[in-house]
């Protein structure tokens, strides 16, 4: 009977060289591998300091340290990157079960919270007025969305537009806040042109409107104090309210 264990060859002991040579050091942290949600991650980082027209595949990719081809394992292309993180926005939001003798209030929450998810990112407004809100994550939302609506006793037709209308809404008050927001950031920057300090721009027109001819602006000059509001939110909370109150006039008498 053949001894197996005889025919197999033992293994040669350590050389001196490697019994003396040190381990070699951790230069740092095993990188984690690379995920969607990481390449996302980066996606905002960049987004954060660059802005949307500083956003390019190319930087994600220098964000995260790895070559622009391997984005493309997780992402197909810039379009789809921009989707999954205006998706991203909604993560742990959820829309509450329509109550019709609260759904103006409810709307309230919804606007104000649409309002915060955007400004939580530098030019999020830009990407959300260019993705309808249609993907597979985000069709429960609008699903939710319209339920508000329907059960509040809104006509089919009126309840099929305001969902758009309040999105629209949102998205282009938080459109105007970053613009604004981008100009003061460059008014501090000592670097940038000189500018009009943003801070006071307020108090300058609305002392031109109460300065112009009463005669031929008389409108303007009434609501000379009123025209320009220091505070955003007090601003969007009014637009709000008169979108609210318009739609309150379709409900059944």
């Amino acid at each position: 009977m053949t001894d197996a264990a005889a025919d197999t060859p033992t293994p040669p002991p350590p050389s001196p060289w490697d019994r003396e040579r040190p381990a070699r050091p951790r230069t740092g942290p095993a990188r984690a591998p690379l995920s969607r949600e990481r390449v996302v991650e980066a996606a905002f980082a960049v987004l954060d300091r660059e802005g949307l027209d500083g956003l390019s595949m190319r930087r994600v990719a220098a964000e995260l340290g790895v070559a622009v081809s391997a984005l493309y394992a997780h992402v197909s292309s810039k379009d789809d990157l921009l989707e999954l993180m205006y998706a991203r926005l909604f993560d742990g939001f959820e829309i509450p079960e329509p109550d019709p003798e609260r759904w103006q209030e409810q709307l309230r929450d919804y606007a104000r919270s649409g309002r915060q998810r955007l400004l939580s990112h530098r030019d999020m407004a830009r990407i959300a007025m260019a993705h309808a809100p249609f993907t597979a994550e985000l069709l429960p939302h609008v699903e939710a969305l319209l339920a508000l609506f329907r059960t509040a006793g809104l006509p089919d037709r009126i309840a099929a537009e305001a969902g758009d209308l309040i999105a629209t809404y949102i998205d282009g008050f938080v459109l105007e806040e970053g613009i604004w927001r981008d100009r003061a950031a460059r008014q501090d920057d000592a670097s940038s042109p000189a500018r009009p300090d943003w801070r006071e721009m307020a108090g300058e027109m609305q002392n031109y409107f109460a300065s112009l001819p009463e005669g031929d602006f008389p409108h303007l000059r009434a609501l000379a104090g009123l025209m320009v509001s220091d505070s955003s939110d007090e601003r969007f909370d009014v637009g709000l309210e008169i979108i609210l109150r318009g739609l309150a006039t379709y409900l059944p008498s």
